[in-house]
């Protein structure tokens, strides 16, 4: 089947072969499935007494499961092309579905569940009892394959609500008392979103501020509509010196406080303010801004006239605001502004003609012209570029902040087998070579150090695993049971062992 031409196929047998793959994929999946319970069989247990950094034995499937040696599911997750924590929930599904879910098991064994299906009804009863887990076990096992994902989602929860009513009540309970506020990672677009989940009263007066900020942008000569305003208003609410001179500024160019009010953000309308009879009140020299006079005139605030004209000069206004905020220190206190570096990896030609792709550490990749809008008004240092072939050394095992700073810049991620982690100024900086207290000096130097997550640092350090640097640059990586890695800056790259000898069906 595998060497057919699919082309050749009439269109009928193109479906019997889709299915027939299909079966197949199923069935490895299965497979892996099996190969992951005896993989957590042989390391139940961890040799020797636990001490702080040594390996420990995790319960990854949930109650009524047994443990797992902590390091296992990397080596596993490595040889299947997977990240650790994908290979630890993977152990912890086929754990559970074993253990906690045997009818849904056998169902699979048998051919009569989709093995990714089963193991998302394995997670999601994760938190439950062992007992609570098999209400559920009972109440699915005869329609994993007979319904949509989407409606056996719906089922599963019903069924977990029926399992542990009270669990489900009190989980209910929490998310309605829960508060805070809560950032997604970015998206394709250079943007980020927000939840806030506070008191009422507290998200009115958020809300009411936002519309504020938003209407004194449109004062100023801003174009964008209400929402795009309301989303600008974000970064003025985090400079509260800027946002209060923003205000300011506004109210001395409209020569009033307008008396109307912006419609809400999910209204289309976006009237021009008005206000009632001008009530001219000067401003404090400290406070004064440095905007135009109001060229309006008369009773009506700023006219669309004259917002069009202040356009053109939006951005330089809006930064000599900012300026002008950080001068008098309005709401700043009497402490510096804190500083925050921004790393911004580019190449030469998108530096010479602005347009191209730009990567933005712990943000992503974005466009050359949304970089503007990362930046807003604030006041920026450019630093010199860091040149990362000079090799930096020192002669104590502890790291310089330098040192460190060349490491992530030079390898922006984690530099274990398959892990997609982003080196942070928190990750852990491995010694490739292991780093001796009575050996020669200079064993801290950028060319012997790369950055890990602290699990794979452990693994390293604890769990037989061994690095070298390749002459390319590369990090080779051997597993304990001697699977061979290369990890360059294109990714994971698996270097191929002999096959076995029998392939079980």
């Amino acid at each position: 089947m595998f060497g057919v031409d699919l082309e050749e196929l009439a269109t009928a047998e193109v479906l019997s072969a889709a299915s027939e793959f299909g079966r197949i994929e199923n069935r490895a999946a299965v497979r892996v499935l099996e190969a992951a319970l005896v993989y957590a069989d042989r390391h139940a247990v961890v040799l020797g007494e636990p001490r702080p950094g040594y390996e420990q034995v995790h319960v990854y499937g949930g109650d009524g499961c047994p443990g797992v040696a902590e390091f296992a599911p990397i080596e596993f997750g490595a040889v299947l092309r997977m990240s650790s924590g994908a290979a630890a929930a993977l152990i912890g599904e086929a754990l559970a579905l074993r253990h906690r879910l045997p009818r849904i098991w056998a169902a699979v064994l048998a051919g009569d569940a989709v093995p990714w299906r089963a193991r998302k009804i394995a997670h999601a009863c994760l938190s439950l009892s062992q007992q609570a887990a098999a209400i559920v076990d009972r109440r699915v096992v005869g329609i994993v394959d007979t319904v949509t994902p989407g409606a056996l989602d719906k089922i599963v929860k019903a069924a977990i609500w029926e399992a542990d009513p009270e669990a489900a009540k009190a989980q209910a309970e929490a998310a309605a008392r829960t508060r805070g506020v809560f950032v997604a990672p970015s998206d394709d677009h250079g943007t980020k979103r927000i939840w806030v989940r506070a008191a009422a009263g507290d998200v009115i007066r958020f809300d009411a501020t936002i519309d504020d900020l938003a209407r004194a942008l449109k004062i100023l000569g801003d174009p964008d509509d209400l929402n795009h305003r309301r989303a600008k208003a974000i970064g003025w609410i985090a400079d509260p010196a800027a946002a209060h001179q923003l205000l300011e500024a506004a109210r001395y160019l409209a020569r009033t406080k307008p008396a109307s009010t912006e419609p809400g953000p999910t209204q289309s309308a976006d009237p021009q303010p008005t206000a009632s009879q001008p009530t001219r009140t000067p401003q404090p020299q400290a406070q004064q801004a440095p905007v135009a006079p109001d060229a309006a005139g008369g009773a009506g605030g700023v006219d669309a006239f004259t917002r069009a004209a202040l356009a053109d000069s939006l951005a330089v206004r809006l930064a000599a605001i900012k300026q002008e905020a950080h001068r008098n220190g309005l709401g700043a206190g009497s402490g510096r502004r804190s500083r925050h570096t921004l790393y911004v990896h580019l190449t030469d030609r998108t530096l010479a003609t602005g347009n191209g792709v730009l990567r933005v550490e712990e943000l992503g990749p974005l466009l050359a012209g949304q970089l503007n809008e990362l930046l807003g008004h604030d006041q920026i240092v450019v630093k010199p570029v860091i040149d990362l072939q000079d090799q930096v050394s020192v002669h104590s095992y502890e790291i310089p902040d330098r040192i460190r700073e060349r490491i992530r810049l030079q390898h922006p991620v984690d530099m274990f087998p398959y892990s997609g982690a982003e080196a942070t100024t928190r990750m852990d900086q491995d010694h490739i070579a292991p780093y001796e207290r009575a050996g020669p000096p200079r064993q801290t130097t950028t060319d012997n150090l790369i950055p890990l997550g602290r699990l794979h640092h452990r693994a390293k350090t604890f769990g037989g695993w061994r690095s070298r640097r390749l002459p390319t640059g590369a990090i080779a990586w051997t597993s304990p049971h001697g699977h061979r890695f290369v990890v360059d800056h294109t990714g994971t790259h698996q270097v191929p062992t002999a096959p076995l000898t029998q392939h079980p069906e």
